[in-house]
């Protein structure tokens, strides 16, 4: 009769009085015995050896053409890329794996500076932060102060706000702007910024690869390098990627921070971090109540409700603490343009733009009178979700670093940055914050609330505001209607000179718009009224004049092109959107 038994990953059968076949055991290194790897560990190490082929070819052709010694690196990390697609699928052992996920980091390093050596110029995000920079090394305040010249490159987009206006201000925390301020003495340029910005991505992509588990740190690796994403928002100079590379220690394992009721250096360290990332950019907000609910829960159900609040109490006072330290000198210059500038993003009111609900007005019909309304639902939305957190943490929990950006999917500014920006985060809590480890949260007791029909009606309760909210901005119907009559010529090509608009105000209020043309996703800069009044009253109608930015706007290609013009106004929130027509005959 034989008898199995299981040695590393292998069954072995013996007969119940053969001689037992032993194995050696297995030597260890850092941790990492030297069995064999995992196949998923193979899949996800091969998988991050592919994503560095991304953007790869795009670069080497425009080394070839300016830069031939970084062409010539970047043909020797494909050779590299090749021998580890190899080495990840032929070596035995799961030390020999470590060592190619480390050979891939490298080669994503490599090649993440190759493309920061040939592109650093910036966006618009990046030469804010190097003027901002530079105005700190000048001892000049950095809020409240526009700054138009920056932005006279294709490169570096404006912001257009709902008003008719732009906004060339810094509206951002100044961390990263204070971490630019000695390399911008150095260089003397955006580089200074993006330089800051690239660093950040690159020691945030280390450190999570640090402390991830060993199977999983080629996820680290692709996400945060391979697919070229947000190397490419780095060399734009993104504050938020300072603050995702501070995030990173405060969310990984987060449900051991304050363990037995102390905070000890770790849970200190991971508060600054926190602190730090608010500090740097504004996305950072948004997470920070979710970490502290979950936190709060965690060691409730560990400690009792006087512990619990000690631990977060102190956890939220060293955040505070740091962040206050960072921007103190900069509210004590002047008060009113710090709070106003890092509340910019939230207040600006900038024109509509991105891929959440808020296209159903934009793109999908003629307009909404409410528009005011995506931005109501996405704050409920938050709220919402903040409570769901709080109800069912043990369930919620795991998913505490995607939830704050659902919101910004009903919000009127809906870009996909805001989504993929934070994505390292959401690997880091995939990897180190299982559901067990909220297993003993603590969850507000709701009588009669314990059949899954109940709960999932509680859900569905506290996110019908938000619903109620987007459905009332989708439906409602533009506050003008608009007739079109452009004027054309094909001088030197066939365009728009000027269009006279007849428009109606259909609603009873009074509106200021502003006009501009799209034939995509994103609208033109702003045309020039040239004959019709600044205002029109409730139900008033009026016959306008607008000309293009230059005085001619060409016509989009295609076989059947999409061109619009729209009418925007910023208080309320507008906009009315009609077609131009375009069969009409050249003028002469």
């Amino acid at each position: 009769m034989a008898d199995g038994f299981r040695t590393g990953g292998a069954i072995w059968l013996r007969q119940r009085d053969a001689p037992a076949l032993v194995e050696p055991s297995a030597p260890r290194i850092h941790g990492v015995s030297d069995t064999a790897p995992q196949q998923l560990h193979r899949g996800m190490t091969l998988i991050a050896t592919i994503s560095l082929f991304i953007g790869t070819r795009s670069a080497w052709t425009t080394a070839m053409t300016s830069h031939l010694p970084v062409a010539a690196i970047i043909s020797v990390c494909y050779a590299g890329i090749l021998v580890c697609a190899v080495l990840a699928l032929a070596v035995r052992g799961r030390r020999a794996l470590v060592r190619v996920d480390l050979g891939v980091l490298v080669l994503a390093v490599v090649l993440v500076v190759c493309g920061y050596w040939l592109n650093h110029a910036g966006t618009d995000e990046g030469v804010l932060t190097a003027q901002a920079a530079s105005e700190i090394l000048r001892g000049h305040p950095i809020y409240g102060q526009p700054w138009p010249w920056l932005f006279g490159t294709p490169s570096v987009g404006v912001t257009k706000t709902m008003a008719g206006g732009a906004d060339y201000t810094y509206g951002y925390p100044p961390l990263t702007a204070l971490l630019a301020a000695p390399v911008h003495g150095v260089v003397h340029s955006t580089a200074a910024a993006t330089m800051v910005t690239t660093g950040a991505l690159l020691a945030g992509t280390v450190v999570l690869w640090l402390l991830l588990p060993v199977p999983w740190r080629p996820a680290a690796t692709t996400v945060c390098l391979g697919f070229g994403i947000l190397p490419g928002y780095a060399r734009s100079g993104y504050p938020a990627i300072v603050a995702l590379a501070l995030l990173i220690p405060a969310v990984v394992r987060w449900p051991a921070t304050g363990a037995g009721g102390r905070l000890g250096r770790n849970g200190v360290l991971r508060a600054v971090c926190l602190g730090a990332a608010c500090a740097a950019q504004q996305l950072a907000w948004f997470l920070a109540p979710f970490l502290l609910i979950g936190l709060y829960a965690v060691r409730r159900g560990e400690l009792g409700r006087r512990p619990a609040l000690a631990v977060v109490a102190r956890y939220t006072g060293t955040a505070a603490l740091t962040w206050a330290a960072i921007n103190a000198y900069f509210a004590a210059q002047d008060f009113h343009d710090w709070m106003q500038g890092l509340l910019l993003p939230i207040t600006q009111k900038a024109i509509l733009h991105g891929q959440g609900v808020m296209g159903i007005s934009y793109y999908f019909t003629a307009g909404s009178s409410r528009l005011d309304y995506y931005s109501y639902g996405s704050l409920l939305l938050l709220i919402g979700l903040l409570a769901a957190t709080l109800l069912f943490v043990r369930r919620l929990g795991p998913a505490l670093t995607v939830l704050p950006w659902l919101s910004f999917y009903l919000a009127t500014r809906s870009q996909d940055g805001y989504f993929l920006l934070m994505t390292p985060l959401w690997l880091a809590a995939a990897a180190t914050v299982p559901g067990s480890a909220l297993a003993n949260a603590w969850q507000p007791r709701i009588p009669r609330l314990t059949s899954h029909r109940a709960k999932a009606a509680l859900a569905a309760g506290l996110l019908a505001p938000a619903v109620l909210c987007v459905g009332i901005a989708a439906a409602s119907p533009p506050p003008l209607h608009l007739s079109l009559a452009p004027r054309f010529t094909n001088q030197p090509h066939r365009g728009i000179t000027t269009i006279v608009i007849h428009a109606v105000n259909t609603t009873g209020t009074t509106f200021t718009p502003h006009f501009a043309s799209r034939s995509g996703q994103g609208a033109s800069d702003w045309w020039s009224i040239t004959s019709g009044p600044a205002s029109l009253a409730p139900h008033a109608s009026s016959t306008y004049v607008v000309r293009p930015p230059g005085g001619f706007r060409s016509l989009p290609s295609g076989k059947h092109p999409l061109f619009y013009l729209i009418a925007v106004t910023g208080t309320p929130m507008t906009i009315t959107t009609a077609s131009i027509p375009l069969t009409a005959q050249a003028a002469p």
